[in-house]
């Protein structure tokens, strides 16, 4: 079982969460996790230990997002087209990728876990910089990746039936 496979499961990501999260609008929405993330995080300084609360509406929100939105009209979407490719990623033990896919995913994940610990660090000294840097990593590497699943996703639709039906 590949890493994204244990993360889709921990979020019970069923094929109907899948082809919700396939809604542009859930895709886009989701790039709000993180600065709701670093906020309640951030609001410690206020909020002390009432600051569980924010932090727990925004893992609630990680949690809902990919449930809240429809399935898309269509998945020709660019942002949509990157999801079906993640799924494509995490199916990749089984039904192997082309060699010129293997290696870039990782290291646009290993940029976005460097700008990770960036946010981690600078939320958790209250430093402004090291989170800000971190957010333009963390987003370079995941608007990267997902670019990265879109051509996955278009070199492999055709792969299996079941590939090929998520695009309509």
């Amino acid at each position: 079982m590949t890493l994204e496979q244990k993360i889709a499961a921990v979020f019970a990501m069923s094929d109907e969460a899948w082809a919700r999260h396939a809604n542009p609008w859930s895709g886009l929405t989701r790039f709000t996790v993180l600065p709701l993330l670093i906020l309640a995080f951030w609001s410690r300084v206020w909020l002390g230990w009432w600051a569980l609360v924010p932090v727990g509406l925004a893992l609630l929100w990680t949690w809902l997002n990919p449930r809240l939105f429809r399935k898309p009209a269509s998945t020709r979407h660019w942002i949509s087209k990157g999801v079906l490719g993640e799924r494509v990623w995490s199916n990749r033990d089984e039904i192997p990728v082309p060699k010129h896919h293997r290696r870039m995913p990782n290291i646009l994940s290993a940029i976005s876990g460097v700008g990770g610990i960036s946010v981690i660090w600078g939320v958790a000294t209250l430093a402004i910089w090291p989170t800000v840097f971190g957010v333009a990593l963390v987003y370079l590497g995941k608007l990267w990746f997902i670019d990265r699943m879109v051509w996955l996703y278009e070199d492999m639709k055709d792969a299996t039936d079941e590939y090929a039906r998520w695009l309509y």
